[in-house]
């Protein structure tokens, strides 16, 4: 598990915000597959609105030029970021993202060895919602400033508690790494 500090300056989020404001959003479940659609409940933003395409590109390219995402994730391939909203009541339960996912409007498929979360609502704007991610040092909880971000295996168990207060925001990627081996991975970031 690796924290990004910071991915996005504050003015940057603030921008992020307005454009999501902006966006209409579906349900989440839409997007699960398998057992994580019975488990999932919370709103994603529609993939297809161009602010949305634009918000996307624009992690995609901070990725691609963050060194500490670089050398962590080593990324192969990564797959187009969604926008997630959590309001009061809404979470994500127990689940492990799909090993391989097809790239949208593609033939093509990648397999997901990392996952990341980019917060993009501060902790003091809502209660609950904590990432809770098991990991071979027992369960973590993961609430981070907005515009930092946590990349974590997709094969951890994990999940995002109740919102009980307030909403939060968060793109989510995967990462195929060119290096499939977890250990060799990490052994090349340290």
């Amino acid at each position: 598990m690796v924290i990004v500090e910071p991915l996005l300056s504050p003015e940057e989020v603030a921008a992020y915000r307005a454009q999501l404001a902006k966006a209409s959003w579906d349900d989440g479940k839409d997007t699960a597959m398998g057992m994580a659609e019975s488990v999932k409940n919370n709103a994603q933003a529609s993939p297809t609105d161009p602010h949305i395409m634009q918000l996307a590109n624009d992690v995609l390219a901070r990725l691609g030029n963050n060194s500490n995402i670089v050398s962590a994730a080593l990324p192969q391939t990564i797959f187009p970021p969604c926008f997630n909203k959590y309001s009061e009541s809404e979470h994500y339960g127990f689940h492990v993202d799909a090993a391989i996912m097809r790239l949208p409007n593609s033939q093509k498929v990648m397999r997901s060895d990392l996952s990341m979360t980019l917060f993009l609502s501060n902790p003091d704007e809502y209660e609950g919602g904590e990432l809770i991610i098991n990991t071979e040092f027992g369960q973590q909880s993961i609430k981070l400033e907005a515009g930092f971000a946590v990349v974590y295996p997709s094969s951890s168990l994990h999940k995002v508690e109740a919102v009980t207060k307030g909403t939060r925001l968060a793109a989510i990627t995967w990462m195929q790494s060119m290096v499939s081996d977890p250990s060799a991975r990490q052994l090349m970031h340290n």
